[in-house]
């Protein structure tokens, strides 16, 4: 067999990778290959610490090896509201080190720059850029090292606020954080809403601008231009917009905010953002996900992304005796440091959690927790509550929750445990009483059952439940997850299952998470 009958059609390779290619809320993926082996970084918006990192050499299995902004002082999220924060990151690679670019909305940070070594190993404080005013900022270098920023020119206060005037570039010093000259317009798209996400690629001689239009939900698509330099003037592509399921039935929906990278056999990727609508809701949030692209008469051709989740199960257990159970870096808080919401040495063998900001639904809530990655999952807690108040929860912001809470019962007798789901302008709560000191609460969450219409709207279904000393489930309540997607709740992050303290001090000891292969 030759070389050239070894190489995997686009096709085939579509059928090896995964897709999601990284599941769970992390969207605007942007990759970089470096040495043989790929990383990756996605949004954080709201949460600390930010900007997970993720590496793979063959593109279908990643690990999570850290975040480039675990430091409050990084990002400085204390005032920044839900879905602002860390916005559409760009990692690039040069002269030996790594570069990540970033808008840090409604943050005195603005544009910044972090640079590293090692991808796995701790970033820089961060060089803040000034006059870059917009968002979705890239960076790229021309053939004599000079440093461009290009980013959209969206508005996000002021007399213009929400108004875009395009795709903007200036040159940069990446040193002082200092703009060498005032942005120039480049490319405002094909006319679709939200020209945005811009990256730049030196290819056969000719720059190509890749971006989204089209907004961030089912309209969202990528478009292309080309021109002889860096600055351009750029013309869009014939075919534009190059990837789009906008008015299509396919599985995965709201494709844009795309990054173009070299495939482990020699092919052109593109890792982009997606939902998966199960049951047309998406209770995940925007995804990472991979297509493979063509090239002809000097341009890109997408192909359509299809849904293909990991049939592997995955199962999480962090027992908190543990001194390094939260090490990992998947674990989350809102707006803080984790270090300063969660304690491992308060009680012996526990997760500490104390109400000093409050719970679930409060602004910055005294919550640690996980990204929900699978549509069918279970997750569990051990609690005692003491004299606190507290449990497992869902948030996707804060007047999007579903929880459990666990309180001494009034008695002093037992645990009351009461589930609470709560939406903008409705609460509903349901409660029993257990016996014992500590009790393990759990969560489950199942896909929507087949054989619905598909033009009817359904949702996965979330279950909550407590389990007593001898492993009996009691159910207390079952819920339309329809509510608590994208589609009802929030735009831009996804669910994130975990821990919170609503008054007093609450201990756990341990947390565990059950995806099914598949879903």
């Amino acid at each position: 067999m030759s070389d050239r009958e070894a190489v995997p059609t686009p096709e085939e390779l579509l059928v090896d990778l995964p897709n999601p290619l990284v599941p769970g809320f992390n969207p605007d993926p942007s990759c970089v290959l470096v040495d043989g082996t790929y990383y990756m970084v996605t949004s954080s918006f709201e949460y600390l610490p930010a900007l997970p990192v993720y590496r793979s050499t063959d593109f279908v299995a990643w690990e999570h090896i850290g975040n480039v902004a675990p430091r409050q002082e990084q990002v400085r999220l204390a005032r920044t509201p839900s879905n602002a924060g860390v916005w559409a990151p760009t990692i690039r690679y040069h002269e030996g080190h790594f570069h990540v670019i970033v808008t840090v909305t409604a943050s005195p940070r603005g544009c910044v720059v972090f640079t590293a070594a090692d991808p796995a190993g701790q970033w820089s404080d961060g060089v803040s850029l000034d006059g870059i005013h917009g968002i979705d900022p890239d960076l790229a270098w021309d053939e004599h090292g000079t440093a461009y920023v290009t980013f959209s020119g969206l508005h996000l206060d002021g007399v213009r606020v929400v108004s875009n005037r395009g795709i903007l570039q200036a040159r940069v010093d990446l040193v002082t954080g200092r703009m060498l000259e005032e942005p120039r317009e480049l490319w405002s798209g094909t006319g679709l809403v939200a020209p945005e996400a811009p990256h730049l690629y030196h290819r056969g001689g000719q720059w190509y601008l890749l971006i989204a239009e089209g907004g961030t939900g089912y309209g969202h698509s990528v478009s292309v231009a080309r021109g002889p330099g860096i600055e351009g003037p750029f013309e869009g592509a014939p075919h534009n917009p190059v990837l789009s399921a906008s008015g299509t039935a396919r599985p995965v929906q709201c494709t844009g905010h795309a990054d173009l990278v070299r495939g482990p056999h020699g092919e052109d990727l593109l890792v982009l953002l997606g939902t998966r609508t199960a049951g047309r809701t998406s209770p995940l949030g925007r995804e990472t996900y991979v297509t493979t692209v063509e090239w002809a008469d000097g341009w890109p051709y997408a192909a359509p992304v299809p849904l293909a989740p990991r049939t592997e199960p995955l199962d999480e257990h962090f027992v908190f005796t543990d001194p390094a159970a939260l090490a990992d870096p998947g674990w989350l808080a809102v707006g803080r440091a984790l270090e300063s919401v969660a304690s491992l040495g308060r009680r012996p063998g526990h997760l500490t959690l104390s109400a000093e900001s409050g719970g679930i639904d409060a602004f910055r809530p005294d919550f640690v927790g996980r990204r929900q990655r699978h549509v069918t999952s279970v997750v569990e807690t051990r609690i005692a509550p003491a004299d606190g108040r507290g449990g497992l929860g869902i948030r996707l912001e804060e007047e999007s929750t579903i929880a459990l809470v666990a309180e001494r019962a009034p008695a002093g007798n037992g645990i009351r445990i009461t589930a609470r789901a709560a939406l903008p302008t409705l609460v509903s709560t349901w409660s029993t009483e257990v016996a014992g000191d500590e009790v393990v609460l759990r969560i489950a969450t199942e896909a929507p059952e087949e054989g619905r219409a598909p033009w009817l709207p359904s949702g996965d279904t979330i279950r909550l439940g407590v389990v007593d000393a001898g492993g009996v489930e009691t159910r207390l309540a079952e819920c339309d997850g329809r509510f608590w997607s994208v589609e009802t709740a929030v735009p831009f992050t996804g669910r994130v299952t975990g821990m919170f303290a609503e008054h007093g001090t609450v201990h756990f000891a341990d947390f565990s998470y059950h995806g099914e292969g598949g879903t």
